[in-house]
């Protein structure tokens, strides 16, 4: 049975305290609190810069059993020098990455909307440098890259190296793209975003109705599972407004228990 791993982009926002954390909740508290509701996260800080080793450490040592981080690769990787000449900085990210053994689930290269086509040369040098012992997944932001005759080319390339192509809810790729390659999964595990418009500031509740969006990326879950091990997903907070509100209602839709986040009074306090 495909396992899903279900959670938000991101835990340390104050706007979730009332919301979602105990109201006086310190945010030296929210990671624990966190992953007393969902078993897994992404971490959007490597995006800007490699994790220091404390906080590796940190990370892993606060993990429950079973609980699970995503990384993003350093956007100096992906938006600064646009995959080239990066071979340096990947293996220091990678090695940090490891530190996080088992609570390690993929990591993410978020490409830029300027990363066209024309660097396939790029991509796939890339590619071939990512070290086995880790799974990734590649987010595109230009279309043209889902489109034949590149579709094609790009799905090869990261079968051939295990590579997931990332699924991603947003405004950069046509929504009824991810749905027609369900059935051409790249890799072992899938990983799935969900985004959303930028001009929400207020993260404390669901402001925007997304019951089509979710109840069709249940229909492609059912899917999905039938050819693929295990499926990591992240909410951000800009898709309805309230990330972890999102996550349990996709967690309804396709049947997984769901833990509210007013059980999270009752319990006895870990500080």
């Amino acid at each position: 049975m495909t396992k899903i791993h279900l959670g938000t982009q991101g835990w340390n926002y104050q706007d979730w305290v009332g919301a979602f954390y105990p109201r006086g909740s310190r945010a030296s508290e929210f990671l624990d609190l966190y992953a007393r509701i969902f078993d897994t996260v992404e971490i959007d800080s490597s995006f800007y810069a490699i994790p220091s080793e404390a906080s590796v450490k940190s990370w892993r040592k606060r993990a429950p059993a079973g609980f699970t981080y995503s990384l993003k690769l350093p956007q100096q990787i992906t938006h600064e020098q646009h995959l080239r000449d990066s071979q340096e900085l990947l293996e220091r990210f990678c090695q940090r990455a490891l530190e996080l053994e088992k609570t390690l689930a993929m990591v993410l290269i978020q490409l830029p909307p300027d990363f066209s086509t024309r660097a396939w040369p790029a991509l796939e040098s890339f590619i071939r440098l990512l070290p086995k012992e880790i799974r990734f997944a590649v987010e595109f932001r230009d279309q043209s890259w889902l489109v034949e005759p590149m579709l094609d080319q790009v799905l090869k390339l990261l079968t051939r190296h295990e590579v997931a192509l990332a699924l991603v809810e947003g405004q950069w790729v046509q929504r009824g793209l991810w749905f027609q390659i369900l059935d051409r999964p790249t890799a072992p595990l899938a990983y799935v975003r969900w985004m959303g418009p930028r001009d929400l500031t207020d993260f404390s509740h669901v402001q925007l109705n997304r019951d089509r969006e979710l109840n069709e990326w249940a229909e492609a879950f059912d899917f999905l599972c039938q050819r693929v091990e295990a499926v990591y997903g992240y909410f951000n907070n800009h898709f309805q407004g309230h990330s972890p509100a999102s996550c349990n209602q996709f967690k309804r839709l396709i049947g997984q228990p769901v833990i509210e986040p007013e059980s999270l009074i009752s319990q006895p306090s870990l500080f």
